[in-house]
């Protein structure tokens, strides 16, 4: 009997022992973030007209620096509030062209909420290429990046979780958006299609690409630290806007909630979509190229 109980006791640590090494193994295997360049260029967004809201004041003002190299040398500026917020942009794919799936992992998840700001007019003239290839055979334009705009700050949508190494890139994706001219149109149909997986309901749309808005670009929160391996990647995100006509769109309700950790503390935010308003498509400026 007593023979019997240890040999038994003996099976049941082995088959645990032996299923152990294998639920490790099923575990998810941790993501490695793309290069600066594949996930620039793979990063597009559709920008919606919403609901109307403005945040609460902010607890103390925050002082925004340029983290872009080509604009590394403009002067940092204060901002003391948000204004009310003006559109929801979320990831699309142009044309059918999906970005590779280790991009995919991680573009997806790139949802901005944009506020208006105020701040010192520039006026530094640019050259722009854009990096998308179905974007790649238009030339290069001369622009003038002019006065800000907007603030777009990351968000999660609804209950969205991504994984941790997902998150950890994403919340700091900082961009102020400012006006530019010359405003010239593309002309140039695209499909465009949802990433995200909160807006899968909205079905692939044709839209026809208008004149250039803004460009947007990257911004640290006063002296945040940010893990050098995610500034890496989004110094290089610069994305410049344009209007988009569009089919009327059916509203959809969301819950956003702020991600950067200096922001997390803001309440939730009911957030209804009107309309398609912009497409912002990822630009280098100069000929400084996301590396990699």
């Amino acid at each position: 009997m007593f023979r019997r109980s240890r040999v038994a006791i003996a099976v049941v640590t082995l088959v645990v022992g032996l299923a152990a090494p294998a639920a490790a193994d099923q575990r998810p295997a941790a993501l490695d973030p793309p290069t600066p360049a594949r996930f620039v260029a793979n990063l597009d967004l559709e920008c919606f007209r919403t609901s109307e809201y403005t945040p609460p004041p902010l607890p103390a003002p925050i002082v925004l620096s340029h983290l872009n190299p080509v604009l590394a040398d403009q002067p940092r500026w204060e901002i003391g509030r948000l204004g009310p917020r003006t559109q929801l942009c979320s990831p699309v794919a142009k044309n059918e062209v999906i970005p590779p799936k280790d991009v995919l992992e991680f573009v997806r998840y790139v949802d901005l909420s944009c506020y208006r700001v105020d701040g010192p007019r520039l006026q530094v003239p640019l050259v722009l290429s854009h990096l998308n290839p179905v974007l790649a055979d238009l030339p290069r334009r001369e622009v003038v990046m002019m006065a800000p705009e907007t603030l777009c700050l990351p968000v999660l949508k609804n209950s969205a979780q991504p994984p941790a190494e997902v998150l950890e890139l994403v919340r700091y994706l900082d961009l102020v958006c400012y006006s530019e001219t010359p405003q010239v149109p593309m002309g140039r149909k695209l499909l465009l299609t949802q990433l995200n997986p909160e807006l899968a309901v909205i079905p692939p749309t044709t839209v026809l690409v208008q004149e250039n808005r803004q460009l947007c670009v990257p911004v640290r929160k006063n002296d945040q630290q940010i893990p050098e391996r995610v500034l890496e990647i989004v110094r290089w995100v610069d994305l410049e806007t344009y209007a988009i006509a569009a089919p009327d769109l059916r509203q959809i309700q969301l819950r956003l909630r702020h991600i950067n950790p200096l922001l997390v503390e803001l309440p939730p935010e009911s957030a209804t979509l009107l309309a398609r308003e912009t497409l912002a498509v990822p630009v280098a400026k100069n000929g400084k190229f996301p590396p990699g």
